[in-house]
């Protein structure tokens, strides 16, 4: 029962993003009609327009706006962090059980399921946890790309410039700074043993530098300003380097004796 209801939840978030993604490229106000209008596209794009108004200017505006949703999801990221933790220290003893039992017939496999989850139980582990920030996240993290770029294509909002840089029109060195930042989020996360996930450690990069050269640099800084927080966010997390270096200053207990 629980599974179809995940499979309805997933199924019911597909279908407002993609009712979203129809809207792309029209204009947006108070009067859009459509849930993904009304409840996540235009707020996002108040509160934009509502720090522009604070700060002076609709790059501050965005970047405001970036780090509030960043940090309001940040539970969720934690949560999902541990999740996939505890996966981790649990991998050997799921092998052992997939060796134990290898067998692919419908009775073997049913032991396995149950034996499986029994262990998930026993430690504390729900394996949706790692899956449901992740649906969270993703309508809110899509609805801010949404907004910015329907912002640009609507003649109430004159985005301007922030720096230099025209965020209405491509920059080029927005669109590298958001690649290259991109990469270090990617390795200062978690190790990545799957040869076909690393090599997601270039694509994406690339793909958001191919991205930014051709979209509004409004979209650049939110990528630039989001992928700044996910580095922190790592170090915090995985990485840790003040413990490192903890670690590295504590004199060697090995060695001769001086004479």
């Amino acid at each position: 029962m629980k599974k179809k209801y995940w499979i309805l939840l997933t199924l019911s978030l597909a279908a407002v993003l993609l009712s979203g993604c129809t809207e792309y490229n029209e204009p947006i106000s108070s009067d859009s009609k459509g849930f993904w209008n009304q409840f996540i596209v235009w707020p996002i794009v108040s509160s934009i327009k509502y720090f522009a108004d604070v700060f002076g200017s609709y790059g501050l505006g965005i970047i405001a706006v970036t780090i509030i949703i960043r940090l309001a999801i940040l539970p969720l990221t934690i949560k999902q962090v541990q999740s996939s933790k505890k996966m981790q220290e649990l991998r050997p003893q799921m092998q052992e059980l997939q060796k134990k039992y290898s067998s692919k017939d419908a009775v073997t496999q049913q032991k396995y399921q149950q034996e499986l989850m029994e262990l998930m139980r026993t430690s504390g582990v729900n394996p949706m946890m790692g899956c449901l920030p992740a649906l969270i996240q993703m309508p809110i993290i899509i609805g801010l790309y949404h907004a910015i770029s329907r912002m640009n294509v609507t003649t109430e909002f004159e985005l301007g410039t922030f720096l230099i840089f025209p965020l209405a029109e491509p920059s080029i060195i927005l669109a590298i700074t958001a690649g290259v930042i991109q990469y270090i989020v990617l390795m200062t996360g978690p190790a990545v043993d799957n040869p076909q996930m690393k090599v997601m450690l270039y694509i994406m990069p690339i793909m958001i530098i191919g991205f930014g050269m051709v979209l509004p640099a409004a979209l650049s800084l939110y990528w630039v300003v989001g992928n700044i927080i996910s580095v922190v966010q790592n170090l915090f997390i995985y990485k840790k380097p003040w413990e490192k270096k903890e670690e590295n200053d504590k004199p060697a207990t090995t060695g001769g004796l001086k004479k």
